[in-house]
């Protein structure tokens, strides 16, 4: 019997060792555990690398009902990401918290865009012209271990009905919106 406790618990230990790796906290999260930096997204999509110049692939499923108007909000093994339409840009969210969202509540949502300038405009209206208030941000993050292409900011919103929104984002050069369904 004791023969067999040394290889379970150094099994044990192993896993929990993979568990702990890209923890921490990324800059402006305040204690929020960081996204893993070996996603990959949709299948045509860009993945993320573990490390520089591989592709590390993660299953993908896309979280029925949490996206809408075109928008798929995705689960890897991390946090759900949404990847958004851009004009000149590539958008990426990455959402912490569960989807699909829960009105009155805030979510912080990071963002990855390429383009140009700073993020000029961040804001998520109702197609009946509703807004949801930005409780804070956007910050801009000196960088995290999510591998999305683009610069990273950082947001928290406040959606106060249920509903589809659009949440566009426009930086000196380029804009792109996601939608987000909220219930």
């Amino acid at each position: 019997m004791r023969w067999m406790v040394v290889p379970l618990l150094v099994a044990v230990l192993a896993v929990g060792a993979g568990c702990g790796a890209g923890g921490g906290t990324a800059p402006g999260t305040a204690g929020t555990p960081q996204a893993s930096g070996t996603r990959s997204g949709p299948a045509g999509t860009p993945g993320a690398t573990g490390a520089v110049g591989t592709e590390s692939p993660v299953p993908v499923v896309t979280v029925d009902g949490a996206g809408c108007r075109g928008s798929a909000v995705s689960q890897g093994d991390g946090f759900p990401e949404v990847r958004g339409t851009g004009e000149g840009v590539e958008l990426w969210g990455l959402l912490f918290g569960e989807v699909p969202l829960r009105r009155g509540v805030e979510i912080k949502i990071v963002w990855r865009m390429t383009g140009e300038g700073p993020l000029r405009k961040v804001e998520a209206t109702l197609p009946d012209g509703a807004r949801a208030r930005l409780a804070w941000g956007p910050e801009e993050h000196g960088g995290s271990n999510w591998r999305r292409p683009g610069q990273e900011w950082g947001t928290g919103f406040v959606f106060p009905e249920r509903g589809c929104w659009k949440v566009e984002l426009t930086r000196d050069r380029g804009k792109g919106h996601v939608w987000l369904r909220v219930r």
